[in-house]
């Protein structure tokens, strides 16, 4: 109960804080129940909260107002789970209704809301719940902080389950239930209050017996809660009466009954009372149930001083009947229409409400109803027979004692019963009771005799009797009716000194005979009998205790044996029987009387052989086990009494062969349900197999030499020795698997192995003894080893992996048990002499496990055994072929579990090579050994790759040593496939799949298309070689198209398809073919990335035994360059050191303790020229044979040979070419292969600058015809940046340098042999004149206005460049005999060309050059104050590489300089002193990978590219091709790499799509024409990249095989005139658009018309649409004007326009004006590539629309090229078309032209 004020808070200040109660005694049943915690809250003040009116303020009612209610099984689960205590918030609810008030509670847990209301705000009670568990005085301990808050201890109404003596405890609770009173003529009802009081007998109120609630102070008088005009009030209200129990008897309560005005006096007016007493006449308490009180009418003057006056009248109707004649003239009336109910419920541990209790304790008034009372015990409540145990017991005896004979029965009886009482649960606590009682208060000293009467009475009974109950409880009473007996003997012994002891012996002896018949009756007919004989054997070793007392250890065990062995045997009782027999002997081993060793030998015998049976029968397999441990606890902690040898000795015979037995059932899990019956659940197989481990050992512990000796002896044949030894083996061996102990037991795991080891050691002369020679027998042999090998090599043994605290340990007090293990293991296999032969092979792996042991002393006794065995194989059958298959089988499965180490690899080599020396057979076993060896070597690398957290490319490389070990070393097939399996599988996890495919490939050539059946193999099922061979192809050209390796899987491809074929399966044959089909689409389709080609060496002692100073070829990942597979590789070796230059490494490198690294690019040299050299195979196809089955690999260092020359370094600077050749071309089954072995060259300063301009001609001719058939975007920065390099390096250095060099008469004539080669030089300089020519015309058609005065410089110097070659020719020409006179004009090489790329030196002059692009693309400013010497360069170069006339180094950060950044390309405003040196471009190593990352030559401070930049780099490359990250800088990019070097940009691989030779493009000259003045014009903006033009009119010509179309002539001719057209280019389309024809030549009326097809499948928004198209176009349309009405003649002269024109670009035709054009160019996939040709008839006006597009990709229709005679002699030599990128590029710069 809590009081609180208004505001919420408590009444008493002192209480804050403190308002805690503990509701005590819930038990688990309790829990379970639906449990609330209701609040009800009444309110006292004045009768109606609304109305001042309703009685003065003075006056306090206390009226009902709310109830809240919270339901447990919410919480529970919350508070059950936390350790603190938790808020919970209640709502307290208003009753609508107060007649209803008595059941609100029930109505909100009903939630019946109609009857109630909830709050309007949201205001309640905040309660906070913990839950505690345990005792009170546990949870006093656990939780002082409650308790020192002052908690209220709240008791359960009612007893708890468990009743503790001592627990003193005398409380009624009263529930003021109801009231029914009269109007009393008023028109409304009363408002009754009742007032209660607890008066004495003698009238006086008793102070503070009333208690509303624990938390408050007991009060005087209680005043209920007043129900507003209620004549029928429902209280239901509780109060606690405490009452001392000295108070009770003569006590009683009365109620006084008042009626409330609300008047102004508001007086309370008594109208009526009632009371009742607490004790009846009888001396018994009210009871506990609802009592109805008779009312008596009062008024307010009546006062109560005389309580006698109203005692006397009937206070109920039971009372009433009770007193008939009461005279009806006393003071009070009874209202005979109001009564009032209540009910009580008394909580007392001293009073009592049982009549038959209170009878029997008073059965001296009524002894003539002695049997009766007796009788009627039984129906006492047990709490009412615990509350007066001991009054109780004196008073049985004490009945005895009076007439033995007569009450004797029953007297046993009621013991019996309250015996049993105690046993249950509740009132177990009363034992002690019971025990302090026998001991202390009990007297009955005759009492044994009528005891043991009774006993043996019900005991002789038991056979006949059907309903056995009662004989039931008096067995389970057993124990307490003993303690009885020999307590009350040892009384009558005291009193009477000793007499009667025989008749006391004999009778105990005739209880025993009972007990030994009760149990020897054959229970399995009567299931009451099994019951009987149940609760017999359950009590039976209480007993022995008492009997103790009375009898000698001797004696009391002869009883117990006479018992136990009275039992019938297991096979004649039932299971239940089984089970309570087997717990009494438990109990009979576990009782104080076993650990005798006098009564030991007496009930061991016994006891072992009940147990021995279960055994045998594998019954109650748990229960035996605890009966043993307990027998072996005993018999060690003994251990030192000699008896304890006879004991063991008892034991070993009995148990130790059916112990084995029930293990190795019990291991083997095989038992069947039946035999497992005594295994009632699965978990219990653990438990139990743990229980019969530790009995096992426990006995082989105790047995010593001589036990072992008699074991031996008693075994009477071989075979039953031969059984025993191989189940003890087995068992050992089942005993070292990790599951029989936790874990964590390593103690245990220990001691087990030192029992076997000695056990093993007793039991080996056997062995040897009995089964060698004539009586061998491999079985037991076997199973010996096996165990050997098993224990040495168990995990719990291996000294090495403990600490060295635990190591010193272990080994001081068992040694090195391995050690043992091996000598025992060695010795007997010496004892096996001829026999030895019967292990050959199959011991080898075993023996081989236990070698690897990391114990030297154990490797040194154990390898010799090989030799052993290779010797004996070698003698049997000449050689050792099975030693040997089978050593190499296990040591790979061994090594890669772990075993083995370097140090085993040299002892073994040792070891074995010292024995066999002294062989005949030394040879083959040396070579073998070797062998060996050296698979050990490739076994350890490849295994610590794998185990290690080591990159995938240490794990190949190691798996391919080790395959190729398997194949070509040892010829082990299934160890090599396996291998290629493994292999196969890491390639794939690599995403290597074109390497996975060659891996896989390995396996499929070793299978023929056989029908050959094969068996399961790894993944593979059994099934025929054919479908196998079939299947690996499949996943073989799977995998290769995986890997884009397309033209590999084609011939695999045809192979099915042949297969298939013979075999008339046209499904499959057409699904391959398709297949097929695909792959060449593919081929000609996707965009393929050539790899870079890496070369590694590891140099140092410190690589793993198969990299060890060896150089490989790496093949790079996609988009992998130097920088980052530098940083790969050194990830991979983080130990590793890399070298910074590229020379052979020395001694002193390779023999370091360290690892270094050497890795430097190198080129490819393709195998298959005659490809590459082929004109029209397109470069998609050339691409793949030139990185694809290469074997041979160079790279090139540039140096000078003799003295340098200072005016020209061209004249002395040589190339050193490397060609590296490796031992398989790659791509193979590894990403990278050894180098077999180095070429050497030398590369002459003229050869070099042949080499150097015919890649820088092939790279324009490419680069132009990108830009000419407009398959590059519209931004042109890289074309004028090309020309530029070229033109400018030609004028201001570059071909002037090669010019000077080579064309000098004093070279000339100093070098006769060269005469052909400076031929070659010239031709390709003016190959070079024609080419950048060709250029400058599609230069002049896109070039943006601002750009123009770049452009009109380039025309300059191109003219500068033209004379001075011309000139140079001259000279040149008559320093060389039988040339012929050649014009300026003349045309180059007639010839293509195929390209090498590689890469070329470079001169210090070259760095005044100016440089234009990179292969990479990035561009550098290099000021002229920054290099002062340009030697400075070779000692910066990181790796080999190789320059040309306009290249440099890649450049240290710090030559980076952060420039000019609004310097344009080549702009004709740079200041002079930069004009040499504008920008120095830094190359890169050829990269095939990716397009460039910038265009542009500004660069910020810290190495970033501006946004101009970045801006101008999308524009060059687009958005659909793949590139390089452009968020890093152009300085990352260009200092991590090698340098490559050629003429101005790099070999061949600015862009992917720039790769490749492409063949010599030249053009005859044209000869000038004029143009009508003020037709050309040209804008270009800088971000909108608008260009259209209007088509050039061209010949009529039939496109069939030429790859390309030809480039437009010499630049000599004048320029077309457009009018104001209006360019638009797209700078971010794809390289996909489809283009027009390059310009016209003039040819001959006889020319058929050209095809006009479209592709179908080409959507007309990738080709160039008309008008009628226009609603389709996603671009707005640009309008084309031409102001010349009639399209000119092709072949009349055009006039001249001006003369820094580009010569040879012959005028576009222009067309009618009212035409428009609309150029459209899409986004779409960068493979999808459309090249569009138009076709025109000659003499006929060219079209105004753009052609329609017919050309599938990369399909190039026929045609017949033959030029038209001209007149000026020219050669039109085809370039090849090598991949899309580039049909694409031609198509670009075709519609350029042709517009």
């Amino acid at each position: 109960m809590v009081r609180l004020n208004k505001n919420g808070g408590p009444k008493n200040p002192e209480k804050v804080d403190r308002l805690c109660a503990l509701f005590t005694d819930l038990s688990n049943k309790d829990m379970k129940r639906d449990l609330y915690i209701v609040s009800q809250v009444i309110r006292t003040g004045r009768m109606l909260l609304n109305d001042s009116k309703k009685g003065p303020p003075h006056v306090q009612y206390r009226r009902p107002y709310g109830c809240a209610v919270l339901a447990m099984s919410d919480v529970l689960q919350t508070i059950s789970e936390l350790k603190e205590e938790k808020d919970f918030v209640l709502k307290v609810y208003t009753c609508n209704n107060e007649n209803e008030w008595y059941q609100i509670h029930e109505n909100i847990i009903r939630k019946s809301s109609t009857k109630y209301t909830a709050p309007s705000t949201n205001y309640g009670l905040i309660i906070s719940l913990q839950l505690l568990r345990g005792e009170m005085e546990q949870v006093r301990r656990e939780n002082p902080m409650i308790f020192n808050r002052g908690v209220a201890i709240t008791r359960k109404l009612g007893f708890p389950d468990v009743i503790m003596p001592g627990d003193i405890r005398n409380d009624l609770y009263l529930t003021l239930e109801r009231g029914d009173f009269e109007r009393g003529g008023k028109s409304v009802q009363k408002n009754i209050e009742v007032t209660m009081y607890v008066l004495y007998a003698d009238g006086e109120i008793l102070k503070e017996c009333i208690s509303l609630g624990s938390g408050e102070h007991s009060i005087s008088e209680y005043r209920s809660f007043v129900l507003y005009h209620n004549n029928g009030p429902r209280w239901s209200e509780v109060i606690k009466l405490p009452i001392p129990i000295d108070r009770f008897r003569g006590s009683h309560l009365r109620f006084e009954f008042r009626h409330c005005s609300t008047k102004d006096k508001g007086e309370k007016k008594l109208f009526g009372f009632a009371f009742t007493p607490l004790m009846r006449e009888d001396g018994t308490t009210l009871s506990d149930e609802s009592h109805e009180l008779y009312v008596y009418k009062c008024d307010e003057n009546t006062t109560f001083s005389n309580h006698a006056l109203y005692l006397g009248l009937p206070c109920c109707k039971d009372d009433f009947n009770g007193c008939p004649n009461i005279p009806s003239s006393l003071i009070f009336q009874r209202s005979t229409k109001e009564t009032l109910w209540i009910s009580t419920q008394l909580s007392s541990t001293k009073l009592t409400q049982n009549v038959d209790l209170l009878a029997l304790l008073k059965w001296k008034a009524h002894p003539d109803r002695v049997m009766d009372i007796l009788g009627r015990l039984r129906h006492v409540c047990g709490e009412e027979i615990v509350k007066f145990l001991q009054d109780i017991l004196d008073t049985l005896f004490s009945i005895l004692d009076d007439n033995t004979d007569k009450y004797g029965p029953l007297v046993f009886q009621s013991l019996v019963f309250i015996i049993n009482l105690l046993r249950d649960s509740k009132f177990y606590h009363f034992r002690p009771v019971m025990d302090t009682y026998i001991q202390k208060h009990f007297a009955g000293a005759l009492a044994y005799k009528e005891l043991i009467r009774c006993l043996k009475w019900y005991m002789d009974r038991s056979a006949e009797v059907v309903r056995q109950d009662h004989i039931q409880e008096a067995m389970r009473a057993l124990e307490y009716l003993f303690k009885f007996i020999v307590q009350s003997r040892i009384l009558y012994s005291r009193a009477t000194c000793g007499m009667e002891e025989d008749q006391f012996r004999a009778s105990i002896q005739e209880l025993f005979q009972s007990i030994r018949f009760v149990l020897s009756l054959d229970s399995r007919s009567s299931e009451t009998l099994i019951f009987t004989q149940a609760a017999l054997l359950n009590s039976f070793p209480a007993i022995f205790d008492e009997l103790l007392q009375m009898f000698t250890v001797q004696e009391v065990a002869e009883f117990v044996r006479g018992t136990l062995g009275s039992m019938p045997s297991t096979v004649h009782i039932g299971q239940s029987m089984d089970v309570v027999k087997l717990q009494s002997i438990a109990r009979t081993v576990d009782s104080r009387l076993f650990s005798f060793p006098e009564s030991r030998r007496i009930l061991l015998p016994v006891v072992l052989h009940h147990i021995h049976l279960h055994l045998r029968q594998q019954k109650e397999l748990l229960i035996c086990s605890g009966i043993l441990s307990s027998i072996f606890s005993i018999i060690k902690s003994s251990s030192l009494e000699s008896s304890v040898q006879e004991e063991v000795e008892m034991m070993v015979e009995s148990l130790l062969d059916v112990l084995l037995q029930t293990l190795l059932a019990i291991m083997s899990k095989s038992q069947s349900q039946e035999a497992v019956r005594g295994q009632r659940c699965p978990q219990c197989t653990a438990e139990i197999t743990g229980e019969y481990v530790s009995c096992l050992l426990s006995l082989l512990r105790q047995m010593s030499d001589i036990h072992f000796q008699h074991l031996m002896d008693n075994f009477q044949s071989k075979e039953e020795l031969k059984e025993f030894l191989l189940k003890i083996f087995c068992v050992f061996r089942n005993l070292m698997k990790l599951s029989i102990f936790p874990r964590d037991w390593n103690v245990m795991r220990l001691l087990t192995s030192n029992i076997i080891v000695s056990t093993t050691q007793y039991l080996s002369p056997a062995l040897h003894k009995s089964f060698t020679d004539a009586d061998f027998d491999f079985k037991v042999w076997n199973s010996y080893f096996s165990l050997a090998v098993l224990f040495i090599n168990q995990p719990s043994l291996q000294l090495e992996t403990l600490t060295p605290a635990k190591r010193k340990k272990v080994f001081d007090k068992y040694g090195d048990m391995r050690v043992m293990m091996a000598y025992e293991l060695f010795s007997m296999w010496q004892n096996l002499g001829e026999n030895k032969i019967h292990f050959i092979p199959g011991m080898i792996g075993p023996f081989l496990g236990v070698t690897l042991v990391p114990q030297n002393e154990v490797r040194n006794i154990m390898i010799p055994i090989f030799h052993d065995m290779m010797d004996w194989e070698q003698r049997k059958n000449g050689n050792f072929k099975q030693v040997e298959a089978e050593l190499i089988d296990k040591l790979d499965s061994l090594v890669s579990e772990g075993k083995g180490d370097e140090n085993y690899r040299e002892l073994f080599s040792l070891l074995l090579l010292e024995k066999i020396e002294q062989e005949t057979w030394r040879e083959t076993g040396i070579s073998f050994v070797t062998s060996v060896t050296r698979l050990m070597e490739r076994l350890l690398d490849y295994r610590d790759c794998m185990k290690g957290d080591e990159t995938e490319n240490k794990k190949i490389g190691c798996t391919v040593n080790l395959l190729n070990f398997y194949k070509s070393e040892i010829n082990k097939e299934e160890m090599y496939i396996r291998y290629i399996h493994k292999l196969c599988d890491m390639h794939l996890q690599a995403e290597n799949y074109t390497e996975a495919a060659f891996t896989l490939l390995l396996y499929w050539e070793l299978l023929h298309w056989e029908e050959r059946p094969l068996r399961e193999f790894l993944h593979y099922p059994a099934q025929s070689e054919w479908h196998r061979k079939e299947g690996l192809c499949r996943k073989v050209i799977h995998y290769f198209n995986k890997g884009k390796c397309w033209e590999y899987g084609i011939p695999l491809c045809r192979e099915l398809a042949f297969q298939y074929e013979s075999l008339y399966d046209y499904q499959s044959l057409s699904w391959i073919r398709k297949m097929e089909a695909a792959y060449y689409d593919n081929i000609m389709e996707q965009q393929r990335l050539e790899p870079e080609f890496f070369r590694v060496g590891f140099y140092g002692r410190k690589f793993p035994f198969f990299l060890r100073n060896k150089e490989f070829v790496c093949r790079g990942h996609d988009y992998e360059r130097l920088e980052a597979f530098q940083q790969r590789m050194l990830g991979e070796f983080p130990q590793a050191i890399a070298m910074q230059h590229p020379n052979q490494p020395d001694e002193g490198i390779l023999q370091g303790d360290a690892q270094y690294l050497q890795i430097y690019a190198v080129n490819p040299v393709p195998e298959n020229i005659d490809v590459l050299q082929m004109d029209r195979v397109p470069d998609r196809i050339k691409s793949f044979y030139r990185v694809n089955n290469v074997r041979r690999f160079r790279y090139d260092r540039p140096f000078h040979k003799g003295p340098k020359d200072r005016e020209n370094e061209f004249k002395s600077l040589w190339i050193e070419r490397t060609t590296l050749i490796l031992t398989h071309p790659l791509p193979g089954i590894s990403r990278w292969f050894e180098v077999d072995k180095r070429e050497l060259v030398e590369v002459s300063p003229l050869e070099n600058a042949i080499y150097v301009v015919e890649n820088k001609n092939q790279e324009l001719r490419t680069l132009i015809s990108q830009y000419q058939h407009k398959q590059l975007h519209g931004n042109i920065n890289l074309l004028s940046m090309c020309l530029n390099g070229v033109i400018d390096a030609a004028v201001n250095g570059g071909i002037a340098r090669y010019q000077e060099a080579f064309f000098d008469k004093e070279y000339i004539s100093s070098h006769p042999e060269d005469t052909e080669k400076i031929t070659q030089l010239k031709d390709l300089m003016q190959e070079q004149v024609h080419i950048l020519g060709v250029g400058l015309a599609v230069h002049e058609k896109l070039v943006h206005p601002e750009m123009r005065p770049l452009h009109k410089k380039l025309i300059d110097q191109f003219q500068m460049m033209r004379s001075s070659l011309c000139h140079c020719f001259y000279v040149a020409l008559q320093g060389l005999p039988g040339l012929d006179k050649l014009s300026p004009a003349c045309s180059g090489a007639s010839t293509p060309r195929g390209i090498l790329a590689t890469h070329s030196p470079m001169s210090p002059e070259s760095i005044k050059l100016m440089h234009r692009h990179s292969e990479t693309g990035n561009l550098l400013i290099l000021t002229d104050s920054m290099m002062e010497h340009p030697e400075d360069l070779y000692r910066m170069q990181p790796s080999p590489s190789s320059s040309s006339l306009s290249s440099t180094h890649s450049a240290p950060s710090q030559m980076i300089n952060s420039g000019h950044g609004s310097i344009r390309v080549g702009s004709p405003s740079l200041p002079d002193r930069y004009r040499h040196n504008r920008e120095l471009l830094m190359l890169l190593p050829p990269h095939r990978d990716r397009p460039s990352s910038a265009m542009y030559p500004n660069i910020t401070e810290n190495g970033q590219p501006t946004n101009h930049q970045r801006a101008l780099y999308h524009q060059v490359i687009g958005p659909c091709k793949p590139c390089s990250d452009p968020n890093l800088s152009v300085a990352d990019k260009v200092l991590t790499a090698p340098s490559s070097w050629s003429l101005d940009s790099g070999t061949r691989d600015t862009l992917p799509f720039l790769s490749a030779h492409v063949g010599s493009v030249m053009a005859p000259p044209v000869p000038p024409r004029t143009l009508p003045p003020g037709h050309f014009s040209m804008h270009f903006d800088a971000f909108h990249h608008q260009i259209s033009e209007l088509p050039p009119a061209l010949p009529a010509r039939s496109l069939r095989k030429s790859p390309l179309h030809p480039i437009p002539a010499s630049p000599t001719s004048p320029q077309s005139g457009l009018d104001g057209s209006n360019s638009t280019l797209s700078g971010s389309a794809s390289s996909g658009v489809s283009s027009l024809s390059e310009s016209n030549f003039a040819q001959s009326s006889s020319e058929p018309p050209a095809r006009a097809d479209t592709l179908d499948s080409m959507p007309s928004s990738q080709a160039w649409t008309t008008d009628t198209e226009e609603a389709e176009s996603p671009y707005l349309p640009v309008r084309y004007s031409v102001s010349e009405p009639e399209v000119l003649d092709p072949l009349k002269p055009a006039p001249c326009r001006s003369h820094s024109a580009p010569l040879g670009v012959t005028p576009g035709m222009p067309t009618d004006g009212h035409h428009h054009h609309h150029l459209h160019l899409h986004h779409h996939h960068p493979h999808a590539i459309h090249i569009t040709h138009p076709h025109y008839h000659h003499h006929e006006p060219a079209p105004a629309l753009p052609p329609k597009p017919y050309l599938r990709e990369g399909c190039i229709p026929e045609e017949d090229l033959r030029p038209v005679p001209r007149p000026m002699p020219r050669k039109i030599s085809q370039p090849l078309l090598t991949n899309k990128e580039e049909q694409a590029k031609v198509a670009w710069e075709h519609g350029i032209s042709e517009e």
